[in-house]
Formats: structure tokens, C-alpha cells, sequence
């Protein structure tokens, strides 16, 4: 028996309506932990459930009319927005209320909402600790505080807002840590709270589908050409990774002028052109979703098959976040990696390091092959009919190499006369 058999009918409803089967390793794991308040830190891989591992748990601890006592802090807009509309699916059925608090979004209304006294509330730091100071949220009522990505909210940054939030809660609260890389700040986490309960999965969970990690060799320049071919490749979905919004905004740019299907998430965007991407993509309006770091953590969607990367993750992190993208609860995924002489061996101890294998993967005739484009063993050429094409205006010598091999353009004298006599007419 799982543990969803004791828990409200209408949860059992929801759940065999959302088609879930059984509970995942993570999710069966910290139900008992987490409903009797113990301190709790949990990892498993990514897209093993963990929102609903410490969600249901810990909304059976939350009393209707009582004020906010349970807090959960994401690293950024988009993850907070998803876990809210998680825990307002499962909240209401229990006639509880959710308050979603994010920068970006009108202060004002969240102070009025507030006011209502909702007993659930998933946000930012920064605006969370903006609320606190202005005495519009009263966190001496919380009982549990979660940090979900915890290892992001313990970055420098986060991390001095958050305690501020900690600090402004009450002395005997309930805290939670989440990530499927949590692991790398277990001492960190120990230093906040005593009887820190661990409850690690990873090497357990089977849940993942299989994801295979490939690597292109291409000239920098050429990604937005690559990026063009493989939007259309057969049946291509994917997200596409860039290490700076710089180059994501070049890039885009060169792609929608192109008119391919494209839309981008960026965290120099308003939260409504956030929100924008988002469904698009969500709706599969767009092939592509153009984006950074942002997105490599809790977002989910459906059906993903790629993830590109286009230049080397600049941490191990965010490549194992990345890639969790794809292979979600059982489907398949690819990742497909640009790397090119100089990245290359970066690349290679990655994934040493997280002790993953690649191949080589290459781009040709429309589709994905794992084998080099044969040559004709006469000519030295690539079979390909495209090879009988006109080289394109990149591959066309310059006048400035025509004329160093002694051969000048036809006509060029009189071009060269023409131009010299409407100048002096000019004159």
C-alpha cells in the first residue's frame, strides 16, 4: 500500500485523474519524514517528482483559517510560478489558499492578497524579504520553510536573503532542502538546523528514460546555421542552452528573421514576456525555446526530445540540471552538445567528472547521423547532390583571392572605366 491510500479521497481522485501510478522512490521516501516535521534534506534526479515529494506531505500539516505557515522559496520567477500551480492543485481540494510572490509582478495586489491571510506562500527571495521588511508578511507564523534547488539559493547572492528570511521566522520552524545536486551543500545545510534527516535516492531511482549525450564539432560562428538545420530535422522539440544572454539575443535574432519558430526565455525579460515564452513553447507554438541557466531547473514540460547546448555548461551542475530536461518520468532524450577545438577536452572532463559517456554526433541531408558523411572515392567529395549546388556566397572566393592567382575578374577593366567616368561627371 502507498502512501496515497491514506490520504484525503480527493486526493486519491486527483491522483489517479493526473494518471499517476505509483509513487516515485523520492515521493514514498519523505511522506512519513516530512508529515511528522522533521528537518529534511532530499535528492534524486531530475524529473523523479520531487515537488510532490515535499508538497503532499507537508500540506497535511497546514490548518485551514490559521495564517501563512508554510513558506517555499524557488531560485527565480518561472520555477516558483510552476510549483505554485502544483500546490494550488492539490491545496484547494483541501480549501486552502496559495499566494504566489515574485518580482516583477504588481506589488500592490500581492500586499491586498495578503491581506486574506493565505495559508500557503511559494516565491523569490528578493521579493519575499522586500514584503517581510515593509511589515506587509508575518513570518513569525511560518512553521515550514522549503527550499526548493536549494543548492542555487545557497549561492552568494541568494543565500544572504534567505537568511533573512530565516532569520525573521520564528525560532522552532520546520526546514526543508530539495535538489537533485543537494548533496553538494549537505554541510551548508547542516549549519542551519540540527537533526538534518538526508534522504538520498539517486542511486535507486530508475525513473529517468534513457538520454543519450552526443557533441557536434563546429566552428563558434556557425551555431546559428546548426541551430537552423536541426529546427528542421524530423519531429524536432527542444530547449536550447546559451552560457550568455548576449549571445542568446544574437542568435535570436538571426533565427526569427529566418522565420523559424522560435521564443526566447531570459532573465532580461518583463515577467510577462516571460510568461509568453513559456506557453508558447508549453503549447508547441515555438520548436525552440532560446534560453539560459533560467530555465535548467524545475521547469517541466511534456515531450521534450533535445536539449541543446551551445558551448560547454561553464559548471557540471548546470549541465546535469540541463540535461534534466529530457528524460523525464520514463521518456527518452537527447543532448546534443556544440563544442569545437577549444572546448573540446572542457567538455570531455565534464562528463568524466559526472561520469557520463558521449559520442560524436553530425549534421547532414536533413538529419542526425553518428557516422561522418561518405566521400566519393574518386573525386575526395561528399556524395551528396547538394555538392553539385553552387557554392553558397560564403563558400565563393573574394575578388582579393581571385586576383591571387593571377586571374582577373571578366569585364572588371570596364567596370573599373565605367566607375571612373561617372565620377568625373560628378565632378
Amino acid at each position: 500500500m502507498t502512501f496515497i491510500m491514506n490520504t484525503p479521497e480527493a486526493w486519491q481522485e486527483h491522483w489517479q485523474a493526473s494518471g499517476f501510478s505509483e509513487p516515485s522512490i523520492i515521493q514514498e521516501r519523505s511522506f512519513q519524514p516530512l508529515k511528522e516535521k522533521q528537518n529534511v534534506l532530499g535528492i534524486s534526479p531530475t524529473g523523479s517528482g520531487k515537488t510532490l515529494a515535499y508538497v503532499l506531505p507537508l500540506l497535511l500539516n497546514v490548518q485551514k483559517d490559521k495564517g501563512s505557515q508554510l513558506m517555499i522559496l524557488a531560485p527565480s520567477q518561472e520555477l516558483a510560478m510552476q510549483i505554485s500551480q502544483v500546490v494550488r492543485d492539490w491545496a484547494s481540494l483541501l480549501q486552502l489558499n496559495t499566494q504566489l510572490l515574485i518580482g516583477g509582478a504588481n506589488v500592490s495586489r500581492q500586499v491586498e492578497k495578503l491581506k486574506k491571510k493565505p495559508e500557503i506562500l511559494v516565491g523569490t527571495p528578493g521579493r519575499i524579504v522586500e514584503l517581510i521588511k515593509a511589515k506587509k508578511l508575518k513570518s513569525h507564523l511560518l512553521e515550514t520553510i522549503v527550499m526548493d534547488e536549494v543548492d542555487q539559493l545557497f549561492h552568494e547572492k541568494e543565500m544572504n536573503l534567505t537568511k533573512q528570511i530565516l532569520t525573521s521566522a520564528p525560532k522552532d520552524f520546520q526546514l526543508v532542502f530539495y535538489s537533485a545536486t543537494a548533496d553538494r551543500v549537505t554541510e551548508e545545510a547542516q549549519k542551519l538546523t540540527d537533526q538534518l534527516m538526508i534522504i538520498d535516492v539517486t542511486a535507486e531511482d530508475q525513473s529517468a528514460g534513457t538520454v543519450n549525450h552526443y557533441f557536434m564539432n563546429l566552428s563558434p560562428r556557425k551555431k546559428s546555421d546548426y541551430l537552423r538545420s536541426l529546427s528542421h530535422t524530423t519531429a524536432f522539440r527542444g530547449m536550447v542552452f546559451f552560457n550568455q544572454v548576449a549571445e542568446l539575443g544574437a542568435v535570436e535574432e538571426k533565427l526569427i528573421y529566418e522565420g523559424l519558430p522560435v521564443v526566447s526565455l531570459a532573465s532580461d525579460q518583463n515577467k510577462t514576456l516571460r510568461k509568453l515564452a513559456i506557453d508558447q513553447f508549453t503549447n508547441k507554438k515555438a520548436a525552440m525555446l532560446l534560453t539560459t541557466d533560467i530555465a535548467a531547473r524545475g521547469l517541466d514540460f511534456d515531450a521534450v526530445p533535445y536539449v541543446i547546448n551551445t558551448e560547454v555548461p561553464l559548471s557540471d551542475e548546470s549541465y546535469i540540471h540541463r540535461a534534466g530536461r529530457v528524460g523525464r518520468m520514463g521518456a527518452a532524450g537527447t543532448v546534443i552538445t556544440f563544442v569545437n577545438d577549444a572546448t573540446k577536452r572542457d567538455y570531455q572532463r565534464m562528463l568524466k567528472k559526472i561520469e557520463l559517456t558521449s559520442k560524436e554526433i553530425f549534421l547532414y541531408e536533413g538529419a542526425l547521423h553518428l557516422t561522418r558523411k561518405e566521400k566519393d572515392p574518386v573525386q575526395g567529395k561528399p556524395t551528396s547532390n547538394e555538392q553539385k549546388k553552387k557554392p553558397s556566397i560564403e563558400q565563393r572566393p573574394s575578388t582579393e583571392q581571385r586576383k591571387s592567382k593571377g586571374k582577373k575578374p571578366k569585364n572588371s577593366k570596364n567596370k573599373g572605366a565605367r566607375r571612373k567616368t561617372s565620377q568625373s561627371k560628378m565632378n
